[in-house]
């Protein structure tokens, strides 16, 4: 295939690895209308893939977690050890399904698909964007970086649909509460930040894009790591120092004040920058809500979901900071966010801790609770 100026363009070249012939037959068929992808080669379980892979060398692999002989998450860490490459895993959207997925996600995966409530031929607009999508932005993470084509995608709704901006000056006087946006490669970063902070950090609200199920799985398996309390936000859930309340999947999270401070909202709606929950949806309602008091931080991952809500939070006078290129897994949303000059600060991964923790030092020193 040609790209502009006649130049060759490389395909995406994917392996599929599942017991289920039915589901490496309708994954290819998706893959197979893509012009940049090529599925090279499928496997109905590890042991047989694995000579294959190591004639084939693919740009991405999908992987199913409940296989015969050999299961998914044993040969992903066997894979990452030795031949370490984008992977990206097919779930169950079930509880189990999802301590599994957190478990790939940690060693090493770059991204899940969930499998449909409903029969997968039922679902297939969802799953096709899905596929299509986490396929190519997997094949430009860092562990093997290329270039992503432009995906044609659903109709993208704004922040206003949801919120609306709202002007004001709030005193710089009060709590600081951070919160935090990310996507691909979001779990493990999120993991190594919030294990490192002490548990008497200020409040952190966190969207981390996920369906529902999986952020309960996510936030129970970190609430084990951090010395915080992180648990997955319900309605009306206060914002209290040393706990980090993450957005439920399939609902959107906005922070309101009451006569008794801060509390969470947790509302439906529809799909932000496609995302719900979304990173702008709760950065606009600290932008609104908390001025100056707050503190925004855009993480890893595709797409732009944060990026203007960052930059509203910057305008209010909140603290603001992008992870860098090189920690992230796909430079998307913190590249959106620097580029629209929403970010007082890039930062490296390891850096972030520094700045909640410093900031908190500071915030102790000077404004007492």
């Amino acid at each position: 295939m040609t790209g502009p100026q006649g130049q060759t363009m490389k395909k995406i070249r994917v392996f599929i690895i599942d017991d289920s012939a039915l589901v490496r037959k309708i994954l290819k068929e998706i893959m197979d209308k893509d012009p940049l992808i090529e599925v090279i080669g499928t496997a109905p379980d590890p042991i047989i893939a694995i000579r294959k892979i190591r004639a084939l060398l693919p740009d991405v692999l999908t992987l199913d977690i409940e296989m015969p002989k050999m299961d998914g998450l044993t040969f992903l860490a066997k894979l990452m050890k030795a031949h370490p490459m984008p992977v990206v895993m097919f779930s169950s959207l079930t509880r189990q399904g999802a301590d599994a997925t957190m478990k790939a996600l940690a060693l090493g995966a770059i991204d899940f698909i969930a499998k449909p409530k409903i029969s997968l031929t039922e679902a297939m607009d969802e799953l096709e964007n899905q596929v299509i999508t986490k396929v190519k932005a997997a094949s430009t993470a860092r562990v093997k970086k290329a270039t992503a084509p432009t995906l044609s995608v659903p109709e993208k709704y704004t922040t206003d649909i949801i919120i609306q901006p709202e002007k004001r000056r709030l005193t710089q006087k009060g709590e600081k509460i951070v919160t935090i946006g990310a996507s691909t490669g979001g779990t493990v970063a999120l993991e190594q930040i919030l294990n490192r902070l002490p548990e008497d950090s200020p409040p952190i609200l966190i969207v981390q894009h996920m369906p529902p199920v999986f952020t309960k799985s996510f936030a129970d398996r970190v609430n084990t790591l951090s010395r915080m309390h992180v648990r997955e936000a319900k309605d009306k859930d206060r914002v209290e120092r040393g706990t980090a309340l993450i957005a439920p999947g399939g609902r959107h999270m906005l922070i309101n004040r009451d006569s008794n401070g801060y509390h969470v909202d947790i509302k439906d709606g529809p799909p932000v920058n496609r995302h719900k929950p979304s990173v702008d949806v709760l950065f606009r309602s600290a932008a609104n809500t908390l001025g100056p008091n707050a503190k925004g931080i855009i993480l890893t991952g595709m797409g732009d979901d944060g990026a203007r809500g960052l930059r509203e939070m910057r305008q209010q006078g909140a603290l603001t900071a992008a992870q860098d290129e090189e920690s992230s897994v796909v430079f998307g949303m913190p590249k959106v966010a620097i580029s629209m000059n929403g970010a007082d600060q890039v930062l490296p991964l390891d850096d972030i801790p520094k700045l909640i923790i410093t900031k908190l030092s500071q915030d102790k020193k000077n404004e007492p609770l």
